[in-house]
């Protein structure tokens, strides 16, 4: 199999992909031509189908397909110019092939986060910790397994539970840096940042935006989780659950990033950065990894606005 992080400028290629999207769009003289993702589980690469001729068969999105084009640069990014397109037959292609996944054991990453709810000492985030990762019928079965995002960083199977336990490692280590931290609300909040994503985002190979993730969001999810938990639990302190769902609320940071609020506690300014710090910092090594550039200069990253460097040296 051809995957597409193999892809490089000048060549055929003839191989099954995922369409992971498809539009049909205009083209200033009025043609009409296709605009597509193509997806293995080593990337996605843009792909347009300017001829629409006969060899251009029925497909949809999410379809496997096999395509037969070439490859070119565009904007210093990937391309491929498909010139037919046909859908792909049962038994042409593995399914698990197509679906990015992370390199680390989902099982062991799910088991240490886990592991973390036996050193809350607060009996209440204990309880609503143990409610939401051992018995809610959705996230005890599928935290491990689900991604972290549609496009942005691990965007992958197993994507959520590689990003929440980094970020709850990060917590671990501040939470002992500084005074005035409570270490129960930090760790629980960690762990529950993007728990929303389970409810926002659909399963692969689709990965994309639920209706309630489109109308609501992973944020709002994530503090109704909390608020519909907490109301089980008898006794569940109010202003505890304030604290908790602010900085589910806040963990983007800024109003302009998608938070309703902006942090206004130490714990919830610690998430934010524990948050950031792991989802860019995962941009960047994906980018390296991706790039089959000469030289050390990976290129320039729409998402973080600047160019990356390779740390070599001679």
């Amino acid at each position: 199999m051809k995957y597409i992080n193999e892809l490089r400028e000048g060549e055929s290629v003839v191989e099954h992909y995922l369409c992971k999207s498809r539009q049909s769009l205009k083209s200033r003289n009025g043609k009409t031509y296709l605009s597509l993702k193509l997806q293995d589980k080593t990337g996605i690469v843009d792909a347009k189908v300017w001829d629409m001729n006969k060899d251009i068969q029925s497909f949809a999105e999410n379809d496997f397909i096999k395509i037969d084009g070439s490859v070119t640069v565009f904007n210093n990014d990937l391309q491929v110019n498909v010139k037919r397109i046909r859908r792909s037959m049962e038994g042409e292609y593995d399914p698990k092939e197509y679906v990015p996944t992370t390199d680390k054991n989902m099982d062991q990453m799910f088991q240490q986060l886990l592991d973390y709810i036996n050193t809350i000492e607060s009996p209440y985030i204990k309880t609503l910790l143990e409610e939401i990762f051992l018995r809610h019928p959705l996230i005890s079965k599928e935290f491990k397994y689900h991604s972290a995002a549609k496009s942005m960083h691990h965007s992958f199977l197993g994507g959520l539970v590689e990003h929440t336990l980094s970020v709850t490692q990060i917590c671990e280590f501040m939470s002992g840096r500084y005074q005035f931290v409570d270490r129960d609300i930090l760790i629980a909040s960690a762990m529950l940042h993007d728990a929303g994503k389970i409810m926002e985002l659909s399963d692969f190979p689709e990965n994309d935006y639920t209706d309630d993730g489109q109308l609501l969001g992973h944020i709002f999810l994530g503090a109704e989780l909390i608020k519909d938990t907490a109301a089980k639990i008898n006794g569940f302190p109010k202003q505890l659950e304030s604290l908790l769902k602010h900085c589910i609320l806040s963990h983007h940071g800024e109003l302009e990033y998608g938070s309703p609020k902006v942090p206004e506690t130490i714990e919830a300014f610690i998430l934010h950065c524990a948050d950031n710090m792991d989802a860019k910092t995962k941009m960047i090594e994906e980018m390296l990894a991706a790039d089959n550039t000469q030289g050390n200069w990976a290129g320039f990253s729409r998402m973080l606005q600047r160019n990356i460097r390779r740390s070599d040296y001679k």
